[in-house]
């Protein structure tokens, strides 16, 4: 799974902008999360159909970059997130965005857009089952 990472100003509407360019194409997003800071932001969005986001968010002229989704079930417990993100820092990656992806009993999928999701599997597959 793929992540689109949308640039956003940081106003009212500009996230409208960006979900309404995907819908108008028919594509259901899966995921969203995002937050600004100073005068931008940025949204990751996941889609059911990730060629025909692209080339609607292209056909908008819409400022994105894709990156991979690791998702990884955490423990619904105090400190799960903490050994993940820990794990992460120790071999060096850097996280770019992270979103709820959905949940099974008490464990909750976390997916996690970062610069090397073949090294972010492998870091997180002590704390689940990384995919």
């Amino acid at each position: 799974m793929q992540a689109f990472l949308v640039d956003l100003e940081n106003r009212p509407g500009a996230l409208a902008d960006v979900a309404e360019v995907i819908a108008a194409k028919g594509i259901n997003v899966n995921g969203v999360t995002g937050a600004t800071c100073g005068n931008g932001g940025r949204a990751a969005i996941t889609t059911e159909d990730e060629t025909a986001t692209r080339a609607a968010l292209d056909d908008a002229g819409v400022t994105y970059t894709t990156m991979d989704v690791t998702e990884v079930p955490l423990a619904h417990r105090p400190g799960s997130l903490a050994a993940a993100t820990r794990r992460l820092a120790e071999a060096g990656i850097n996280v770019e965005a992270i979103m709820p992806t959905g949940m099974s009993g008490n464990d909750v999928t976390v997916g996690f857009v970062t610069n090397d999701p073949t090294k972010a599997r492998e870091a997180l597959a002590a704390v689940g089952s990384a995919r």
